[in-house]
């Protein structure tokens, strides 16, 4: 089935890291996050791609090329950001306007079981659901006694359901001519005025989805990555594949792939998943461990213990430093001796400023988010929660206690 996936976003909540690539392309495990829509879709029974791109557009257009999986793929523009059905329709062109189509949200994670439920009907309407404990802070769906989907209420005081909105949806023929919306409250075209345009005609099957995880703050990017970096046996068909080069003085333990053009050296010890990407050194002497994306051309040196975090392309932690549960974009460089502080000593759950609020992050254990190219001095810590802005610095010694990105960089 003809499937649109929505990529052309720069996800504010997410910088610094977006400060210079859109939110979609965001690395987990070994591919971006959009890829992994796009592959579960081509499971599901997708049979051509749109991707609709926007914020640093050429960086999609160069990773998925003409085709992926056998499936074609093109591509849309729109041009501002003026909602998700005005996406859809900068798409429209690219579709057959005479048959169904599904639309995706490329910043979210599917498992393929529930897409395949999805796609699996005949292309009858249908819409993806998701059952969570607090869904005021989502689209959620009102549904019938005979379990039909007939509107959807964005994040209500009263939940009619505990049903949120997956962001998955199979849109009839006749949903071509429903593109065209007025502007909400917010001032954007909604994709869920044409959902409800689709409830009133037709009825919409509502796919309780086993898995689904909305990609939207940074500490979500981590879950992400700990969603697909436990899969990864599955994805490279070994608990252990090792096409790099490993020092017979290293330790590896549970799921680890160590790609070609890697490096581990002695007294290395690495507790899986792990995933260390071309080009990537470790050691010596180094701890890595938890569900740890080493990206590619990253270093951990000497005495560095990782935990359970994101180190995007590029980045160093060189010697005598600890990063736990943390992202630290491409090109950032931890002077020696850095430590990250995870955990609040309260045992609450740490806070992050997002857009000049601050909000909890549900994780008990949650280090800090460094932009591309940030830098840290000797001897410097960093508290849980904070974020380090893109190119920012740290002096020596220097203990960084509250965000840096001011709620004007944010907007």
């Amino acid at each position: 089935m003809q499937t649109v996936i929505l990529a052309a976003g720069r996800g504010t909540r997410m910088r610094p890291l977006t400060d210079r690539r859109a939110k979609p392309m965001l690395p987990v495990a070994e591919k971006p996050l959009v890829a992994h829509t796009a592959d579960a879709a081509i499971e599901a029974g997708a049979t051509s791609l749109t991707l609709v791109v926007g914020y640093e557009a050429d960086d999609v257009r160069s990773y998925f090329g003409d085709e992926r999986g056998g499936v074609p793929v093109e591509f849309a523009v729109q041009t501002e950001q003026r909602g998700t059905a005005d996406a859809v329709r900068a798409a429209a062109a690219t579709l057959d306007d005479d048959a169904p189509f599904v639309v995706l949200n490329g910043d979210a994670l599917y498992d393929v079981p529930s897409l395949a439920a999805l796609y699996g009907d005949g292309g009858t309407p249908a819409v993806g659901s998701y059952s969570v404990t607090n869904p005021s802070s989502y689209g959620v769906l009102e549904t019938s006694d005979d379990g039909y989907v007939t509107g959807v209420v964005e994040k209500p005081e009263n939940p009619p359901s505990s049903l949120v909105n997956a962001g998955a949806y199979v849109f009839p023929v006749e949903a071509h001519g429903w593109l065209d919306v007025a502007e909400s409250d917010r001032g954007e075209l909604e994709l869920t005025d044409v959902l409800t345009t689709v409830c009133e005609q037709c009825d919409v099957r509502g796919v309780a989805f086993d898995r689904w995880l909305d990609v939207g703050r940074p500490w979500e990017l981590l879950e992400a990555n700990e969603w697909k970096l436990a899969e990864l046996d599955a994805r490279f068909d070994s608990i252990r594949r090792i096409d790099g080069d490993v020092s017979e003085h290293a330790e590896l333990h549970g799921t680890v792939v160590v790609e070609a053009g890697a490096e581990i050296r002695s007294g290395v010890v690495v507790e899986g998943p792990v995933l260390v990407r071309r080009g990537a050194t470790i050691g010596p002497n180094a701890y890595v461990r938890g569900h740890t994306l080493i990206g590619e051309g990253a270093k951990v040196g000497h005495a560095v213990e990782v935990k359970n975090s994101v180190l995007m392309a590029g980045a160093t932690v060189g010697h005598l430093s600890y990063v736990g549960d943390s992202i630290l974009g491409r090109d950032v460089n931890f002077g020696a001796g850095t430590k990250v502080a995870n955990l609040r000593h309260d045992g609450e759950a740490v806070r992050q400023m997002l857009k000049g609020k601050l909000v909890s992050s549900g994780r008990r254990k949650y280090g800090v988010v460094l932009g591309d190219g940030a830098k840290t001095g000797i001897n410097s810590s960093l508290n849980a929660g904070v974020r380090l802005p893109t190119d920012g610095t740290v002096r020596p010694g220097e203990t960084v206690l509250y965000d840096r990105i001011g709620e004007s960089e944010e907007k």
